[in-house]
C-alpha cells in the first residue's frame, strides 16, 4: 500500500528567485501542487521525458499529440550531486551548505533539485542512493517545488 507523500509547508515569504513556470511546464507545477509528480510521456511507447520533448523512439504526431503529462513514481537514484558552500543569491545564505542533486527517476529522465532531510550524501560513494520526492508547498505564492530525500 502506497503511503502519503512527505510534504513541507512553508508560510515564510518567498525571497528567492521564482520558479520559471510557463505554458510548457504549467501542468508539471500543477501536479506538484496536487502532490503528484508528473513526467512527459509518449502515449505510443511509454518513454518518459523531462523537460518536455518529442519522443526519440519514433516519428511524432504534429503538435506532440502522441505526448502527454503522466504520473510518475517520484522515486529514483542520485546520479550526481554537489554541496554548495557559497550562496549564488542572498536569499540562500541561511541554507549554506546545501546539497543539489541530479536524480535519475525510475522512469528514466534526469531531474535536478535540492536534497532535504537528515540523511545527506557525504562523498562519491553516496551516488546511487535511492531517493523519493518531498513536496515543498508555498501556499502564499501558490506553487509547490519538488525536493528529494534519501530513503532506506
Amino acid at each position: 500500500m502506497k503511503s502519503e507523500p512527505e510534504v513541507i509547508i512553508s508560510n515564510e515569504p518567498w525571497q528567492k528567485p521564482l520558479p520559471n513556470i510557463d505554458k510548457d511546464n504549467a501542468a508539471f507545477y500543477e501536479g506538484l501542487r496536487r502532490h503528484q509528480f508528473l513526467v512527459w510521456r509518449c502515449k505510443k511507447c511509454g518513454a518518459s521525458y523531462w523537460p518536455k520533448a518529442y519522443c526519440q523512439n519514433h516519428e511524432n504526431e504534429p503538435f506532440a499529440a502522441n505526448m502527454d503529462w503522466a504520473p510518475a513514481s517520484g522515486r529514483g537514484k542520485i546520479f550526481a550531486f554537489n554541496r554548495h558552500h557559497l550562496a549564488f543569491h542572498p536569499a540562500f545564505k541561511d541554507e549554506i551548505p546545501y546539497v543539489y542533486a541530479l536524480i535519475e527517476l525510475d522512469e528514466g529522465p534526469l531531474v535536478s533539485s535540492t536534497l532535504v532531510g537528515n540523511r545527506l550524501p557525504g562523498d562519491v560513494y553516496d551516488v546511487g542512493q535511492t531517493v523519493e520526492v518531498v513536496y515543498e508547498d508555498h501556499p502564499a505564492e501558490g506553487f509547490s517545488l519538488p525536493r528529494f530525500r534519501i530513503v532506506d
